[in-house]
């Protein structure tokens, strides 16, 4: 597997507060060529470190105002592939874990308001073969949301 050193380090964080900085700012702040950084930034997406790309939607700025996390319990952990197959059909989901503890997995959800959310959670969620139940936890405010930090003096 290709290692990451610190110049790729650089890049990534660069990238990762502002995934439209140009190569040439990136190539004079590692002190490389435009053409390195773009190699880089190639090799860096084969080997999945950089995956997709794109712009950020607010959800609250499209209508959907309540995020929402529920907790899922299947009757068995060997449900989680079918399950994850059924919720890959609803838009709401945006994100999906297998997990330890009380739940057999997580999911974030953006809803409109809570009457979205019980019809979503009532006649879409529920009806999943193996769900036996949920608990909703409903976010107040979003108080920290960064990508993860890369120490590029490793």
């Amino acid at each position: 597997m290709d290692r990451i050193d610190n110049i790729d380090r650089k890049i990534l964080n660069r990238l990762l507060h502002n995934a439209r900085t140009s190569s040439r700012d990136i190539a004079e702040e590692c002190g490389i060529s435009r053409a390195a950084v773009h190699q880089r930034i190639q090799r860096l997406t084969a080997m999945n470190a950089i995956t997709g790309s794109g712009y950020f939607v607010d959800p609250h700025a499209v209508g959907f105002t309540t995020c929402t996390y529920v907790g899922v319990k299947l009757e068995k952990g060997s449900l989680y592939r079918e399950a994850v197959k059924q919720l890959e059909k609803v838009p709401e989901v945006v994100e999906c874990h297998f997990t330890t503890g009380p739940y057999s997995m997580l999911i974030k959800v953006y809803v409109r308001d809570t009457h979205h959310l019980m019809e979503l959670l009532n006649d879409r969620i529920h009806f999943i073969p193996g769900v036996i139940e949920t608990e909703t936890l409903i976010s107040l405010e979003q108080s920290i949301n960064r990508p993860i930090a890369i120490n590029d003096n490793e």
